[in-house]
């Protein structure tokens, strides 16, 4: 019998870069609690001074983060560290942002022989071929306010369990809705993140052009820094 996965032995540094203090703080205490070594900010001029950017495997970035911060940290970064995964996330829900944390680190590994996941966005439903019997876990992450500076969302657990070796289809219940929605899925420590209904247009409008944008409203200060469990919150 299979049994649930386990973080990798050095699972790696990890930086959120965002807006909304609560959701950079749940990111981080997932995945501290995951074994990852994981800051967060919303001090954007700050990033640069506060952290050690060379050192870091996967650079987050939040999508209220101004374009052009991001495409300067983005460079800057890269610049100093080439070996950096940059991932963008897809939605203000911190168990997606952690769950692309993993999944861009599974990615940098072989996938497992004889394993595919796919999600059928017609059929809203996830598909797995497996080689051999495994743990799998899918769970359904969705909005449920928008309004800023701190986003609400809910989940609920769709699989957890051994699957033997074949295809398998894991339907998506009625009440996860077509709008703002995710499925993250594993297959031991292979872990995937899909879109199953995309961000409203009126949610991705609201994404700052620059830094000289003030629409939105001003947010508490996050900085963490080391093990801090999300404490460097502040005005």
């Amino acid at each position: 019998m299979s049994t649930p996965p386990t973080p990798p032995a050095d699972p790696g540094r990890i930086l959120v870069v965002g807006r909304s203090p609560g959701v950079l703080v749940a990111t981080v205490d997932i995945l501290r609690a995951k074994g990852y070594t994981t800051d967060a900010t919303n001090q954007f001029d700050r990033v640069l001074d506060d952290y050690d950017v060379a050192g870091l495997d996967v650079l987050v970035f939040g999508g209220m983060v101004p374009a052009d911060t991001k495409q300067y940290l983005r460079e800057e970064v890269s610049r100093r560290n080439p070996r950096v995964s940059i991932v963008q996330g897809l939605a203000g829900i911190a168990g997606v942002i952690a769950a692309q944390v993993e999944a861009a680190g599974s990615e940098q590994r072989d996938d497992p022989a004889g394993v595919e996941i796919a999600y059928d966005e017609a059929r809203r439903c996830v598909q797995l071929v497996l080689k051999e019997s495994a743990h799998v876990t899918v769970e359904a992450l969705w909005a449920t306010s928008f309004t800023p500076p701190e986003p609400r969302s809910t989940s609920m657990q769709v699989f957890d369990g051994a699957l033997g070796a074949g295809f398998h289809v894991v339907p998506l219940p009625d009440q996860v809705p077509s709008e703002a929605s995710y499925a993250t899925v594993a297959v031991d420590d292979l872990v995937r993140v899909f879109t199953v209904g995309a961000m409203p247009d009126a949610v991705t409008r609201m994404a700052p052009r620059s830094a000289d944008d003030t629409r939105l409203p001003e947010v508490d200060r996050v900085t963490t820094t080391g093990d801090d469990h999300g404490r460097g919150v502040g005005r």
